[in-house]
């Protein structure tokens, strides 16, 4: 059945405001994960990332992902300020301008994730300076390659909500800003725990409600891809939730904190496969993420890296992990593509490069952006700013 016109935009604009939700989401997970005198300031980087997102976005960032190709690696400048991005429905079922403030959200929230690379030792003035730059030459061009026409659409690579331009570039962000960046003043050598389990659970939560607009919007229809896409995302998170509880069970208690962070690896894991996969697949999928990033939030504690709110370890890694499956579970009983295990080899290969691809290209850029702010500006709060802590510090609040 197909959708009407009508419908779709109905559909649009409720998966925009779930979209639009994460982003704040995406803050109270994080604020409940650092320590009390940086609670504000962790969440107000979301509120702060959304309000700069939704400016660039519309001035350059818009034209730069989903502008008319120039050469496979940039959209032209022919939608600057969203110059013929109008309001009337077109061939699609749906006005160019939804989907400029749909796919706006999902720019703000890759930024909201990358947050996690700079926690409780950021200057304001440098993350709205980097936040800027890195949407603007990491984020921009990844979208253009993958969904706005680019070298990666036209080699074969297939990513239906994310994979690759949200979650692997996000995830290897936040671990380059992090070695740039370096340790927080006492990190190894006295406790910083999360002061505020409930907030991020509320947070994951938040997380788990949006993603349905994430991956369900994603069909640009209110159709059956829409319905198997939230069916598959809840089924991965699910799974992912229960496989992160088994085996952190296994290694000690299953706390509450570990599955919420299962389910968020299970839900950027399906995202690239979303409407791709079935709901069994998703179930494999999920748990196997579940315990994948798991392994690696090990892997990143044993090696001292201070990216402790682990966006690298949840997103980067699961987001390529669910970029290689989508070229190996894709089934024709769902869309119109196959997969590996369908004998499709060159969808498998388009995803292993397009996964490798923005993987070090996400890493290099963000990297290079970093130290051309710390080396100018400066990256980092003075020590005794830290100390005291970013929300007095930087905003003159703190939560009492």
């Amino acid at each position: 059945m197909v959708a009407d016109g009508s419908s779709t935009i109905a559909w649009l604009i409720t998966a925009t405001a779930l979209v639009m939700l994460m982003t704040p989401g995406v803050g109270f997970f994080y604020g409940g994960l650092v320590r009390k005198k940086n609670f504000i300031s962790m969440i107000s980087l979301s509120f702060i990332a959304f309000a700069l997102v939704s400016i660039q976005w519309i001035l350059v960032g818009y034209t730069f992902a989903f502008g008319q190709d120039a050469g496979g690696i940039i959209g032209n400048l022919g939608n600057l300020g969203l110059n013929g991005v109008g309001m009337t429905t077109g061939n699609a079922g749906y006005p160019p301008l939804l989907y400029m403030i749909f796919q706006l959200t999902f720019a703000a929230v890759t930024v909201a994730i990358v947050t996690s690379g700079l926690a409780e030792r950021v200057k304001l003035s440098s993350f709205i300076i980097f936040t800027l730059l890195w949407t603007t030459f990491v984020y921009d061009p990844i979208a253009h390659w993958v969904w706005g026409g680019g070298w990666l659409a036209s080699l074969g690579a297939i990513d239906f909500a994310g994979g690759m331009v949200v979650h692997i570039s996000a995830g290897f962000a936040a671990l380059a800003l992090a070695l740039v960046i370096g340790k927080r003043a006492g990190y190894g050598q006295y406790s910083m725990e999360p002061h505020n389990i409930p907030m991020t659970l509320l947070g994951a939560g938040l997380l788990w409600f949006g993603w349905f607009g994430f991956n369900g919007g994603s069909a640009l229809a209110a159709n059956g891809m829409a319905v198997n896409a939230i069916v598959v995302t809840n089924t991965a998170a699910a799974a992912g939730a229960l496989s992160w509880m088994v085996v952190s069970w296994i290694n000690g208690k299953p706390s509450s904190l570990g599955m919420v962070t299962g389910a968020v690896a299970g839900l950027g894991t399906i995202t690239p496969m979303a409407g791709y996969v079935t709901p069994l697949t998703a179930i494999l999928i999920g748990a196997i993420a579940g315990i994948l990033c798991y392994k690696a939030m090990l892997w990143r504690i044993k090696s001292g890296m201070d990216e402790s709110l682990d966006a690298w370890a949840v997103h980067g890694v699961g987001g390529f992990f669910g970029t290689v499956c989508t070229g190996i579970f894709a089934t024709t009983a769902v869309c119109s593509y196959s997969g590996l295990l369908e004998g499709n080899v060159h969808q498998f290969t388009a995803n292993v490069i397009g996964a490798v691809v923005v993987t070090v290209y996400a890493f290099v850029v963000t990297y290079i952006l970093a130290i051309g702010i710390d080396r100018t500006i400066g990256l980092r709060v003075s020590e005794e700013e830290e100390y005291v802590g970013l929300d007095l510090s930087q905003h003159g609040e703190s939560c009492r």
